[in-house]
């Protein structure tokens, strides 16, 4: 064959092989289980480092095993399955099974993302996939900055910040003794000793006053009893990031109120920058993040 292009060989293969896609999970179980339980599988789960989390509908929960197992045989560089049933207490522990692969070289592992190493158990401590933006988002923010990160769990939005932006320092508060111990080592994995300090204990305590140009606070739920804290730790003139579960149809203006409210106990004035919704968190429930100046 003449090449269309002068000066390049054209290869012709005689007996082409076509890239096929890997069944999906329902096709893979299709002769395993009754057609009207294969409507429940779950249509979706996420990859953390080895480890699949996934979430499975109460009424299939005898088929855990048999999911598990197709979808290690989706991923084979994977190691185990997680069922995920949420997120609990005060500490965000997460209620996870082994449903899949081998115990004995436990659920430990590094989970690598826009140029970051989280070293994390998912079984001990979560980490959303959905705050991937928001995470992507810290990593452009805050250089030369005094930051103070008040729920840095495994240094979620710390680890990104440190490594991209380069912040002058970034004071990282946790309080699970769990989570805590894979920040210490994740900011050492990382390289950003000189950067990262991290503190073992309760940030409406361990927070800093008047010092930071950024707070980050980056929980939800509760987060809006933690606002004196994050207003007082920051100098006048600092961003606040504020995230805070939400009813749809009181958003953004919920988390407004909040702000305003806690700005004005202060005796301080914000201006609001930015208001965003990170994720869907549940029926009729935003994750919200909003960001002002306060002065």
């Amino acid at each position: 064959m003449t090449s269309p292009l002068p000066g390049r060989e054209v290869v012709v293969q005689e007996a082409p092989e076509f890239y096929d896609r890997f069944p999906e999970l329902a096709e893979l179980l299709a002769g395993e289980i009754p057609r009207q339980e294969g409507a429940l599988l779950p249509k979706g789960w996420f990859i953390l480092g080895k480890v699949i989390i996934v979430k499975i509908d109460p009424r299939i929960e005898s088929l855990k095993t048999i999911i598990g197992e197709a979808l290690l045989e989706i991923y084979p560089r994977c190691s185990s399955v997680l069922m995920d049933r949420g997120i609990e207490g005060k500490f965000r522990e997460p209620d996870r099974e082994v449903i899949a692969g081998s115990e004995k070289t436990g659920t430990e592992t590094v989970h690598r993302e826009n140029g970051v190493a989280f070293k994390l158990d998912p079984m001990k401590v979560m980490f959303s996939a959905g705050n991937l933006k928001e995470r992507m988002r810290m990593g452009r923010l805050g250089t030369g900055e005094v930051v103070v990160d008040m729920f840095a769990g495994i240094g979620y939005f710390t680890l990104p910040m440190a490594v991209h932006s380069r912040p002058k320092r970034i004071i990282a508060i946790e309080i699970n003794p769990v989570a805590f111990g894979y920040l210490v080592e994740n900011v050492r994995l990382n390289g950003v000793e000189k950067i990262v300090e991290p503190v073992l204990g309760d940030c409406a305590v361990a927070a800093p006053k008047g010092v930071a140009d950024r707070v980050v606070m980056g929980y939800v739920g509760s987060t809006d009893q933690y606002l004196d804290a994050g207003i007082a730790a920051l100098r006048p003139g600092g961003v606040l990031h504020y995230h805070q579960t939400v009813p749809e149809k009181l958003y953004p203006q919920k988390l407004e109120e909040d702000l305003a409210e806690a700005a004005k106990r202060a005796g301080r004035s914000i201006k609001i920058e930015r208001c965003a919704r990170v994720k869907k968190y549940s029926p009729g429930m935003l994750h919200a993040v909003l960001d002002a100046r306060i002065e």
